[in-house]
């Protein structure tokens, strides 16, 4: 990859950081739009307290000059305002051993596992008695740096017109209905604290999360991320690791509680006959059109120009009000899992951090595509590949 990241920090540590290589020179890198971006990951029906105690900024440490990048790596960091109150317990130095600093350590120790998290298997893998080290990194708070990213990512696709938008389509039992064109709701769907632009599924969704509240269960959901403005050409079929519909899956699946990730029309593939399922070809105009797009903007996993179109699944939180039946691995007796501050229903904050990650496959495939040292080089590049283009 060009456009590379890597994040640290725990979810009760002192703040989230991210590294990110291969950004060119002179895109334009505006803070506030990373905090607006940070903002929308906070917002949801249904989420739980840690949100009312945060409240994320970024800091750009390094690689931006005047607002502007500079072709070196940028270093961004998201403080943890609950830092203050986990200062002993998830401190990276050695503490005095007092009898309230050894309270405070054991109050936060963890050894009931949660089914469905990485809490049981992390702990083995690693050797872990306090779960406590597993959870803190596996925890979904670490996409607060990942959507921070994802605006840098943004920042370069901007450049060139592609933009992007999330839209929840199913809580719990409910069904929203979907827009041809979401981008035309887009005001409604930023405005819903569920992303969802369908007034009456909304307010059935409220209902479903507020009896999940009730009863200490916890909702999944489905959503869609789509990106327009995009060139054909981007990703390759020459290799499986190049193939962009592959990077996006794996980019979507890699964020916690995502179970299933489609491109385009997905699993109805298997029962749509081949001359219902492939978009045909036109011209209209001197110009290649199509009046579908079940392949959700990517063929043999290059894109085709036509909309990417991303659908997903994210399973119900694991971190339950009313536990479920689980083991203490430091006795191997049946205990009830352990309860941490949770969200009952986070369908419309992990919409937002998909919409993140795909920009960050967009943006790295577009710097592959069109050069990644300077946003001159590759306008330059994109203007001569889009004439090339338009004379086939």
């Amino acid at each position: 990859m060009i456009f590379r990241f890597l994040t640290s920090g725990e979810s009760h540590g002192k703040c989230l950081n991210a590294i990110i290589e291969g950004v060119p020179a002179g895109i334009a890198i505006d803070r506030n739009f990373i905090n607006s971006e940070l903002a929308r990951r906070q917002v949801g029906y249904g989420r739980g307290g840690r949100m009312k105690i945060e409240k994320d900024e970024v800091e750009i440490l390094s690689g931006v000059r005047h607002g502007i990048s500079t072709g070196s790596p940028i270093c961004l960091e998201i403080r943890n305002k609950d830092w203050e109150n986990w200062i002993i317990p998830m401190n990276s130095e050695k503490v005095e051993l007092t009898d309230e600093n050894i309270k405070q350590i054991e109050a936060k120790k963890i050894k009931n596992v949660r089914p469905g998290h990485a809490d049981f298997a992390g702990a083995l893998k690693y050797n872990q008695l306090d779960v406590r080290n597993i959870l803190e990194r596996s925890s979904a708070r670490e996409t607060a740096a990942r959507v921070a990213v994802g605006a840098i990512a943004k920042s370069i696709l901007k450049e060139f017109n592609i933009d992007g938008l999330s839209v929840v389509t199913q809580i719990g039992n409910i069904k929203s209905n979907i827009s041809e064109n979401i981008f035309d709701y887009k005001e409604q769907i930023e405005n819903s604290d569920l992303r969802v632009w369908d007034n009456s599924a909304y307010e059935k969704m409220k209902t479903e999360i507020d009896n999940a509240k009730i009863q200490g269960d916890t909702l999944g959901g489905a959503f869609r991320v789509e990106y327009r403005n995009i060139p054909v050409g981007l990703g390759s079929h020459v290799h499986w690791d190049r193939k962009l519909d592959g990077l996006i899956a794996q980019a979507v699946m890699s964020i916690p509680a995502v179970k299933s990730v489609e491109i385009g029309i997905g699993t109805a593939a298997a029962y749509t006959p081949g001359s219902k399922t492939h978009d045909e070809i036109f011209v209209l105009n001197g110009k290649y059109i199509r009046k579908t797009n079940n392949a959700g903007g990517i063929e043999s996993g290059i894109s085709n120009g036509e909309n990417i179109i991303v659908n997903a699944v994210m399973k119900a939180i694991p971190t339950m009000l009313k536990p479920l039946n689980s083991i203490a691995l430091d006795s191997k007796k049946e205990v009830k899992a352990h309860f941490e501050r949770s969200d009952t229903c986070a369908a419309a904050a992990c919409a937002v951090v998909a919409e993140a990650m795909v920009a960050i496959i967009l943006a790295d495939a577009f710097l592959e595509k069109f050069s990644h040292d300077s946003l001159s080089e590759m306008k330059n590049n994109y203007k001569n590949y889009l004439s090339l283009i338009n004379e086939r």
